[in-house]
C-alpha cells in the first residue's frame, strides 16, 4: 500500500488530500510508475480528468456500485478495469502483473481492508495537524520501519511543508 498522511493520521478531507507537497506527488509517481493500482470508486473520481487514468499505470477500480460506462473517455481504455470487491481486485492484478508491483492507493476503506494481506507500506508523513474525515490505518507490532527518508529529521517542502518518506514491512510473527 501507498499513502501520505499528517502526523495524525489524516489521509483525507472531503475526498481530497489537505496538503500541497509536490514532492510526495513525484514520490507517488516514481513507486507507481509502471505498476498496478487498487484503488476505490471515490479515489478514483478524485483525480482530475486529465490524469485519469494515471499515466503509464493500469487501474483496477473496487466498487461494487459503480459500473464503466462505455462512453466515459476515461473508463474506455484497456488500462483500467472495474471489479466489485477488493479480492476480485488482488486475483485481476494476479492476471495482470508479470513483473509489476501491486499497489493500493486509497482510500481508507480499502486501505482497512488490505491491510491483512499487505507486506509492504510506502507511507509519506507530513509535519503537520490538520483537520480529516479519512485515517490511515494503524501499524501495530506486526510492522517493522525498514527506510525513513531522511533518515532523521524531515524534508522541507517548496511549499514550506516539513515530510519524510517511510517505509514499513511486516514482520513474521515468531509465535506462528
Amino acid at each position: 500500500m501507498i499513502w501520505a498522511q499528517s502526523l495524525d493520521g489524516v489521509i483525507g478531507l472531503d475526498g481530497a488530500m489537505p496538503w500541497d507537497v509536490p514532492e510526495d506527488l513525484q514520490h507517488f509517481k516514481q513507486m507507481t510508475m509502471g505498476q498496478v493500482l487498487i484503488m476505490g470508486r471515490r479515489t478514483w473520481s478524485s483525480f482530475p480528468d486529465s490524469v485519469r487514468p494515471l499515466p503509464g499505470r493500469t487501474s483496477i477500480v473496487v466498487s461494487g456500485s459503480f459500473s464503466a460506462d462505455p462512453t466515459d473517455p476515461n473508463l474506455n481504455d484497456d488500462r483500467v478495469h472495474v471489479v466489485a470487491d477488493l479480492q476480485s481486485g488482488l486475483e485481476l492484478a494476479g492476471q495482470l502483473k508479470s513483473d509489476q508491483h501491486v499497489w493500493v492507493i486509497g482510500g481508507g476503506t480499502l486501505y482497512d481492508q488490505a491491510i491483512d494481506v499487505t507486506s509492504i507500506i510506502e507511507r509519506s508523513v507530513f509535519n503537520l495537524h490538520v483537520d480529516g474525515d479519512t485515517y490511515a490505518p494503524q501499524l501495530d507490532n506486526s510492522w517493522s520501519s525498514t527506510r525513513q527518508d531522511p533518515s532523521d529529521g524531515w524534508h522541507t517542502s517548496k511549499s514550506s511543508v516539513e515530510y519524510r518518506f517511510e517505509r514499513w514491512e511486516r514482520t513474521l510473527d515468531q509465535d506462528a
